[in-house]
Parts: structure tokens; C-alpha cells; sequence
């Protein structure tokens, strides 16, 4: 659904000196592999629209890491449709090692100082290191406050991000020994509680990449002769020119790390635990051309769509006539799962709806100006829904605020007879501390139908009814493991069940129950963590 939003995305690449070189080098050698960051940052913009970045190693230049990084799509920042310019910066940022990311804001602010990677620049080599990620600290106002009254210290920016660099740092400097990275790395994340998949390089030409211990956020690689990648997702591999089976997940909790002198190496920072993957990777928010985890996101997008033609045949209430009735997906992420459930029932899949990809974000908007940008988003097609049955298919409802307006703009433009609202989804019941854009209940419509996320007829009906639909049907929980194929106990549904994996994110979840019918927008319910647990994490 357009009003959901994800934290961000990463990428990294790596060309060791001296070991050959990969067939996807770029013509000028290694020191330019950096200029493959960018397109695999393209890859995966679908994970965040709102600023990129990325940092280069170099040994042969003064300034061993350099940064770029702005707000604006990965095209706007590294001036991709200018060839001059675009060739101007790669000429700048140009080395053998390189991360990246892709950003939209659940915390901080929508301004440059916010763009990732964040750098630490540093006299010593070993303590100037940069690094970005894909997540949110759910302890993140504990360890901000315990930072803040641990001595005169001063953050500038109210981020997450920045309480890692300096977590990172402090470990540094406090170190009278030279650590390995992986201790490092160990010290650091031994006090989060969260979901974090995340990318480093120093001044020395190390590298680090990392998953948090539940692999609540993705994070595939790939590592063949000289050459190591890493991504959020796998389709930025994949279209470096990798083969499928070449393309691995990183365990939870495990890091691979990489230094000019030794080479490649992964190893385990934090014990294993039942793992709980982020199940809206694979419904909504991961580029369907993906992998993650080894479960494909087009076949369980696909699989999701037989779970709604499976509920569909069971509900004796409606019988469809094929003549006049027609799928119609919402675009873009519900394609998948509308196909399969038209082939499965047998009635015609139609692209009833065009998305306008340059209408903007309808989330940022309030009032009429949040309706008026909902309203731009799609154009319905008059000469494919007037006078049908429209089973509507979307991915997932969070706030409503498009899908009311949908719904007005398939009657009032397409003049569609009849709207069936499915949703390939259980209905969102609980915020995400973990990195996705919705903190309150507040924000939510399913907790004012569904309070116990138990599924009734009566309840969808009277949503149906105030959302302007003939009828709307979610999946129940159950599906979503079918169609993933992955245990219930290996995801994270903590927003369609109430039930976080971190300590943190119970918390917060009470905070949210107590919180409801409040000022639900004003105040994040992470930002009033600090003051519940009392100082302790």
C-alpha cells in the first residue's frame, strides 16, 4: 500500500588488490568497482526515495573515505541522467571499496544531515570509519539518554543512526588494545534491541557487514574470486551479473567481514536465536524480482493470492458471475497476488487502475492536501471497469487514506457496478518499532474493527461499509507461513498479532495499548521508552 513505508536499504562492493580480477570489473580495474554502487543503490529504491548516499575507499588519495550523499532519489544524487555530471562524481568517489544506501525516515528528519552513510572522520585510521543501515533501534531513546547523561556529551541529530556511530566510536576510543572489527562489532550491538542490517568501511580499507540476531531486516551477498556484494536484496546482485545460485542470505547474527590483507571471512557476533523475519518483505515491501531467505517474493506473493481464491470459494455469500466480474490489482505490489487469484478462480485479471509514479507522497500530506495527492495517485480505466464486478486486490490497508479515495475515484470515474475489497494481508493491528513507518495505534485503522486482530464477518463488513466497498475480506494470520513457507515462528508478524520478539518491543507495545485514543500522531511511542523502563535497557 502507498501509505507504508520502509526504513531504508544498503549495498556495499568490494574488489580485493592483487587476486585477479571479477569479469563485472569495470574497464578502468579495481579502484573503479565503486562505480557499480550507484546501480545496485537503483536496485533497491524501492526500500527509500528520500535521500542516498554512499562512501569510497581509496588508499591512493588524501582523503581515504570520501562521501557523497544528499536528499533525493538515487538518479537526482548521483546525477545519473547527466552524463557529464554522473561522470564527474564517479571520477571523485571513484575506489575499490564502497557501501551505499537508500533512505526513508521513520525517525529524524527529512534534510541532508539525516542522508546515509554517516561518517566519522578520525586523525587515526583505524577510528575514521563510515557506515549506514537498514533498520531502528527499538531502545533507541534509552541509549540516547544513557549516552546524553554519560559524561558532556552532545547529539546534533535525533536519529538512531547517529547513537550507533557513536556507540561504534566510543568502543574505539575506549579500547587500549587494537580490537578486531568482529569484537567491535560484538560490543557495539550487545546493547541494541532491534532490527538492523548494516554496512562499514574504515579508513584502512576494512569492510564489515552485519545482521541483527533475529534477521528481522534482509541482507544478501555474494563472494566470488576478488570480488565481494552485499545488499538489502538479492536483485541488486543479480543484475550485477551474478548468478542465482551464487547469491546467499547472511545468517542472523553474523558478519562478514573484509581487510586488504587477509581477505574474506564471516563469523558470528551474537548467539543464535529462533529467528523472525520481517514478513512484509515479502507481501509488500521487497522488489518481487527477489529473493530473501532463500523464499522467493514473487512465489509467495503469488501463493497469497491462492490463499484469497481458496477464502473466496469457501464464502458461499458471494457467487460471482465470470461474464461481468473482473481482478483488479492495485498497483504495483499486488499484481502478483491478483493474477493468481483470477487464474485460480477463473475470471479475468485487468489492469483497471494506472498508477501515476510522479504523484508524491501521499503519507507527508495532511488534510485536503493528503486527499488531493491520494487522488492523483491512480486513474481508474472507465473502458475496463464500467458496469463490473471489481474484486479489488490490494496488498495490505493501513491508515485508509488512499484506499477511501480508490474506492470513490473506481465508482464516481470507472463506474465500476460492484467493489470487492481483498486483501492479501491479516489486518495491521500493532505499530512497528523495527523500521517500518507506523508507531502508533492511533494510525491504524484495523484496531477500531478488529481490537483482538480476530476476523469476523460482521466486523469486515462494517469496515467494508465505511470504507465504500460491497464487501472486504483479509487473510487470517495462518496464511501468511503457506504462502512465505517459512515456519510462524520464524517471522515477525508483531503488527498483525501483538506479539514483538525483543523485550524493547513488548514494552512499546504496551506503551501504544495505553497510549490509544490520545494524541496518537504528536509523539512517537518509542520516544517514550526512555522513561518506562526507568533508564535501564
Amino acid at each position: 500500500m502507498s501509505e507504508l513505508h520502509h526504513e531504508c536499504g544498503v549495498a556495499a562492493i568490494y574488489h580485493l588488490s592483487g587476486r585477479g580480477r571479477s569479469p563485472i570489473c569495470p574497464a578502468d580495474g579495481p579502484r573503479e568497482i565503486s562505480r557499480l554502487l550507484p546501480r545496485m543503490l537503483l536496485d533497491i529504491q524501492n526500500r527509500g526515495q528520500l535521500a542516498a548516499g554512499m562512501t569510497t575507499f581509496n588508499a591512493d588519495r588524501p582523503r581515504l573515505l570520501k562521501t557523497r550523499r544528499d536528499v533525493g532519489t538515487v538518479t537526482e544524487v548521483f546525477r545519473l541522467n547527466h552524463r557529464a555530471k554522473c561522470e564527474a562524481i564517479q571520477r571523485q568517489l571513484v575506489g575499490n571499496a564502497a557501501i551505499g544506501h537508500v533512505r526513508y525516515a521513520t525517525c529524524g528528519k527529512d534534510d541532508r544531515n539525516y542522508a546515509q552513510p554517516f561518517e566519522r572522520q578520525h586523525i587515526h585510521k583505524r577510528k575514521w570509519f563510515s557506515f549506514c543501515f537498514n533498520g531502528q533501534l527499538a531502545n533507541y531513546s534509552v541509549l540516547k539518554e544513557q549516552l546524553l547523561t554519560d559524561g558532556d556529551h552532545h547529539l546534533s541529530l535525533d536519529t538512531d543512526t547517529e547513537i550507533i556511530l557513536h556507540e561504534i566510536g566510543r568502543i574505539l576510543s575506549q579500547s587500549r588494545e587494537r580490537l578486531d572489527w568482529l569484537e567491535i562489532i560484538r560490543k557495539a550491538t550487545s546493547r541494541f534491541d532491534g532490527a538492523y542490517s548494516l554496512a562499514l568501511l574504515t579508513a584502512e580499507g576494512e569492510m564489515v557487514v552485519a545482521r541483527d540476531p533475529l534477521g528481522i531486516k534482509p541482507m544478501c551477498y555474494v563472494h566470488e574470486g576478488p570480488v565481494f556484494a552485499a545488499a538489502s536484496e538479492s536483485v541488486a546482485l543479480l543484475n550485477l551479473g551474478f548468478e542465482t545460485e551464487q547469491i546467499q542470505s547472511l545468517p542472523p547474527g553474523h558478519a562478514i567481514l573484509i581487510d586488504p590483507e587477509n581477505g574474506f571471512r564471516m563469523e558470528r557476533f551474537a548467539e543464535p536465536q529462533s529467528p523472525a523475519h520481517c514478513f512484509f518483505e515479502w507481501i509488500y515491501f521487497a522488489n518481487v524480482a527477489s529473493t530473501l531467505d532463500d523464499r522467493s517474493v514473487y512465489l509467495s506473493r503469488t501463493r497469497l493470492g491462492e490463499e484469497l481464491a481458496r477464502a473466496e470459494r469457501a464464502d458461499t455469500r458471494f457467487n460471482f458471475d465470470r461474464s461481468d466480474t473482473i481482478v483488479v490489482p492495485v498497483p504495483d505490489t499486488s499484481k502478483a497476488a491478483a493474477d493468481s487469484m483470477a487464474f485460480e478462480l477463473g475470471i479475468p485479471s485487468r489492469e483497471g487502475l494506472i498508477r501515476n509514479r510522479y504523484a508524491g507522497r501521499t503519507f507527508i500530506e495532511a488534510g485536503r492536501a493528503r486527499k488531493a495527492k491520494a487522488e492523483s495517485k491512480y486513474t481508474p480505466l472507465r473502458e475496463v471497469l464500467e458496469g463490473k464486478r471489481v474484486i479489488l486486490v490490494e496488498d495490505s490497508i493501513v491508515r485508509s487514506t488512499t484506499m477511501g479515495v480508490l474506492l470513490d475515484r473506481i465508482r464516481e470515474v470507472g463506474r465500476a457496478k460492484e467493489i470487492h475489497v481483498r486483501v492479501a494481508c491479516p489486518p495491521i493491528i500493532a505499530p512497528c518499532f523495527y523500521g517500518i513507518d507506523m508507531s502508533t495505534i492511533d494510525q491504524l485503522i484495523a484496531p477500531k474493527y478488529f481490537p483482538d486482530g480476530v476476523l469476523t464477518d460482521a466486523a469486515q463488513q462494517r469496515l467494508a461499509d465505511d470504507l465504500g466497498a460491497d464487501s472486504l475480506r483479509y487473510l487470517p494470520v495462518e496464511a501468511l507461513s503457506r504462502a512465505i513457507d517459512l515456519p510462524r515462528s520464524s517471522l515477525c508478524q508483531a503488527c498483525v498479532t501483538g506479539q514483538y520478539p525483543t523485550k524493547c518491543g513488548q514494552t512499546l507495545y504496551q506503551i501504544a495499548l495505553d497510549n490509544r485514543g490520545g494524541d496518537g500522531d504528536s509523539k512517537r511511542t518509542y520516544e517514550q521508552l526512555a522513561a518506562a523502563m526507568a533508564g535501564s535497557v
